[in-house]
């Protein structure tokens, strides 16, 4: 079944319209607030693990570290990415800049309720940068890493400056009260898929990944406090 955002997806599988959901770190933290920490986590892919995010300055606004943004034009993604909007604020924010106050800050809203999967905030950050319309701003390492190979970076106008502690991206989540041997034998059987197997490798490439890991929930934590820093879900649904 397919879902047009990830609230209503969220929605689904509340309401337990679906059985498993391919989450977002962002939609993952919704379904935990809303049914009370009664859901699990299955797997995630190995590109999930260690992800982190980017600032990237101008390379002639004189920009070195995070201390130089007072004042600056700073750009975020939309303001459901995790990567691009919700954790920069908060990791700035807990080494001393306030993005309401320190900095001038423009927000690229764009696909609201795909959390920043489709990465066209990012691609407007990007832009925005390389143009000199903003002094930084944040994307993921992801979108920071293809871009970089595909050649889409101006190295003579845009560098990276700051990155982020890791934190952990997308994951298969159920509610635990549907948990059961099914769902066991189904996430045992996604855990032994091997990337060498040609039959394997198709749908592997397509979702990004080399291979599927188990949950590591550590990985979490640091959207869940920035979810409460910033106030995300008392200013959306």
């Amino acid at each position: 079944m397919l879902f047009s955002n990830y609230e209503a997806q969220v929605e689904a599988l509340l309401s337990r319209s679906i059985d498993i959901a391919w989450n977002t770190n962002l939609a993952y933290v919704r379904v935990h607030r809303r049914s009370g920490g009664r859901c699990k986590v299955l797997a995630m892919r190995d590109t999930d693990v260690e992800f982190t995010s980017i600032l990237i300055a101008g390379t002639n606004t004189g920009i070195t570290s995070i201390w130089d943004l007072r004042g600056k034009r700073l750009a975020f993604g939309s303001r459901d990415s995790g990567q691009a909007a919700i954790l920069p604020e908060y990791f700035l924010a807990i080494n001393g800049i306030d993005v309401q106050k320190d900095v001038r800050l423009t927000r690229f809203d764009l696909d609201v309720g795909k959390h920043g999967d489709t990465g066209t905030s990012e691609v407007a950050v990007l832009e925005a940068v390389t143009k000199g319309e903003a002094d930084a701003g944040a994307v993921g390492d992801t979108y920071w890493a293809r871009t970089l190979a595909t050649g889409g970076v101006d190295r003579n106008k845009v560098k990276p400056f700051w990155t982020s502690s890791p934190y952990c991206h997308c994951n298969f989540t159920v509610l635990e009260e549907r948990y059961g041997k099914d769902l066991e034998e189904w996430t045992e059987a996604l855990l032994q898929m091997d990337y060498n197997n040609p039959a394997h490798r198709t749908i592997m490439d397509m979702e990004g990944l080399k291979r599927w890991v188990r949950p590591q929930l550590a990985g979490y934590k640091p959207l869940f406090e920035a979810v409460e820093a910033v106030g995300y879900f008392n200013a959306s649904a």
